[in-house]
């Protein structure tokens, strides 16, 4: 039952998210269509706004290389894939392919809107200044801080439950302690209509409605008026033992329907407070770094700069929403403006930071670091526009020229990386393990393994070229020319 349940409901999901995909993918089998690979690739295509590389055929070769690509790209994100094989999801085995897509939604869908969850109440004042502030009004965000900091030492699934509570304790009775039998009832799933949506939910009549009728009338509501996709169904919760795993990612989406409501006006510029205190504060702690830092090894120069920057991207989470405010410039207020500049500030001030310490690496990895950066430039420039196909010819072949000069370096840096022994003579390490770590994976992901668009691109424009220049010929050539040399002189010359 409970394999039937989850399999049915990360189907529906599955399906809910590749509706944004281009073209929209339906899934009819989870067991079977998972097994070519393109159906991951497509899925953490559309959760990540990423571009996978996958190959196109259907052979059993492109399915394995698919499916270890999508693998491969889920591990880079540090997600863990205990006894999850490759040859077990081309067989399309229920409990891995469940396992393994129960991993994505728990990463994609509800650990990142769990970490989204402290910007619904006022973070702590991050420079101190309301430390001296004694009214009221400062101390109900202290007490609320408490709360957030209380929240974050939770697991995501902690963290879901406690939002889910909070939604109902604003109805009396609806109690709700874990993702099983809490749901039973149904209530709880009216009661966060209800709070989300006032007035489409009498609650009071609920209470003396069976579990099916409730359940069935908030799947409805859920559907119609919220547009939230129906992963359940009433006999699916209304059991002993409901799965937990399908009730959670059915109430995420609840989570992710509040995320998206309209914010006040009032609200929007507490958040950016919050931002900008943050903000400073990070400026205050980058410039005390780089000082107390100045006269250290390269080694402990990066250590410290690594330990900086994975404060810095668990702190910013519950700021992302307000940094990545989508309005144009001229909707900004002057505080969310200056908000932006605090933040492109900050970034330029780290950027910076990272510049210098690549220049500081001990010989040869320095030049390999260039090497590298002048590659990765090369890659991330946009092909030409191939409307003018010839215009297009000339600059691709001067891309081309470059990179193929560049990669004439491939196999010396390669066998430098790998060769260079990383301590000095009193056995110290030069460098940290993991800037190697870096440097040789992007050596191989992402030079070795160079989507090779652009040569193709380049092979593609130089046909249409050619094709459409013969087209105009034909057209024009559309009388006889005389002897059959004539018109092979005249194609000759052409």
């Amino acid at each position: 039952q409970r394999e039937f349940t989850q399999k049915k409901t990360f189907t529906s999901w599955i399906n809910s998210v590749l509706a944004k995909h281009t073209p929209p993918y339906v899934v009819s089998d989870l067991y079977t269509d998972i097994q070519q690979g393109h159906l991951l690739l497509d899925l953490l295509e559309v959760l990540s706004g990423q571009h996978l590389p996958r190959e196109k055929g259907c052979n059993t070769f492109q399915c394995r290389s698919n499916i270890e690509n999508a693998l491969t790209f889920l591990k880079s994100r540090s997600l863990k894939l205990i006894n999850i094989h490759v040859a077990d999801i081309i067989e399309g085995k229920p409990s891995i392919v469940l396992g393994l897509i129960w991993t994505i939604i728990f990463h994609f869908h509800i650990e990142e809107l769990a970490r989204t969850l402290a910007c619904t109440y006022n973070q702590p004042s991050l420079d101190g200044s309301s430390a001296s502030d004694s009214s009221p009004k400062a101390s109900r965000p202290a007490k609320k801080s408490a709360k957030i900091k209380e929240r974050w030492k939770m697991s995501a699934t902690k963290a879901l439950l406690l939002w889910a509570r909070e939604q109902c304790s604003l109805h009396g009775s609806v109690s709700v302690t874990d993702f099983k039998s809490s749901w039973r009832s149904g209530l709880a799933f009216l009661a966060i209509i209800q709070t989300l949506r006032p007035g489409l939910v009498d609650l009071e009549k609920a209470k003396a409605r069976s579990n099916k009728e409730n359940l069935k009338e908030a799947f409805r509501i859920a559907e119609v008026e919220l547009n939230i996709p129906r992963l359940l169904e009433p006999e699916d919760v209304d059991i002993v033992n409901p799965d937990e795993k399908s009730i959670m990612t059915y109430v995420a989406q609840f989570l992710q329907y509040s995320k998206n409501l309209p914010e006040s006006e009032e609200d929007v510029q507490e958040k950016v407070r919050e931002a900008m205190g943050w903000l400073a504060a990070q400026e205050k702690k980058l410039a005390k770094l780089l000082v107390e830092t100045e006269n250290e090894t390269y080694y402990q120069k990066y250590k410290e700069m690594m330990s900086f920057m994975e404060t810095f991207n668990q702190e910013k989470t519950p700021f992302l929403p307000v940094l990545s405010s989508k309005r144009g410039e001229a909707e900004l207020s002057e505080g969310q403006q200056q908000m932006r500049e605090e933040w492109d500030k900050v970034i330029s001030q780290i950027n910076e930071w990272k510049a210098k310490l690549d220049q500081m690496l001990p010989s040869p990895l320095g030049s390999i670091e260039a090497w590298l950066q002048e590659v990765e430039c090369l890659q991330a420039q946009e092909l030409p526009d191939l409307q003018d196909p010839f215009k297009a010819m000339s600059v691709f072949r001067e891309i081309i020229v470059i990179f193929k000069a560049l990669m004439d370096c491939f196999d010396s840096h390669l066998d430098t990386l790998q060769s260079f022994k990383n301590e000095d003579e009193k056995n110290v390490p030069l460098v940290l393990p993991e800037k190697l770590e870096e440097m040789k994976r992007r050596l191989f992901s992402n030079i070795r393994s160079t989507n090779p668009s652009t040569f193709l691109e380049y092979h593609y424009g130089l046909c249409s070229a050619i094709a459409n220049e013969v087209k105009l010929k034909l057209n024009i050539w559309d009388v006889k020319y005389g002897a059959k040399e004539s018109v092979e002189s005249l194609l000759e010359n052409w």
